[in-house]
């Protein structure tokens, strides 16, 4: 696997991840793929650690799907990578919302959890 593949694959294991609990409406295995420090900046005011990002995702509705898409990756330095993604959040009772999406991972021991989230809204 050449470098970009792999980094791809990394940002796909940590945000299949994401992606699952958050179409099964699990808050807190949400914010445990998330660093205990992470800055995490949803469509809503940010926050700093984890209880914000299980109280973010508390609050979304039941049926809430997340399909993403990865657009670039970039190694930031060893342990951290940079990943650029479009996200189609899709809702049971309204359009779906088009998003783009930068996470920075991060690598702690053999894991790779997500250190800074931010969602853009775009058009």
């Amino acid at each position: 696997m050449n470098g970009t593949a792999a980094q791809e694959a990394i940002v796909r294991g940590v945000m299949d991840r994401w992606k699952t609990a958050v179409d099964a409406h699990q808050p807190q295995q949400v914010a445990s793929i998330f660093t205990e420090d992470a800055v995490f900046q949803g469509l809503h005011p940010y926050s700093v650690g984890r209880q914000g990002v299980a109280d973010y995702y508390d609050s979304q509705p039941i049926g809430l799907a997340a399909d993403y898409r990865v657009l670039e990756t970039r190694r930031l330095a060893q342990d951290v990578l940079l990943g650029y993604l479009g996200v189609d959040f899709s809702f049971t009772d309204r359009p779906a919302v088009q998003v783009t999406l930068s996470v920075v991972l991060r690598r702690l021991g053999d894991q790779w959890y997500i250190a800074h989230y931010q969602v853009s809204k775009l058009g």
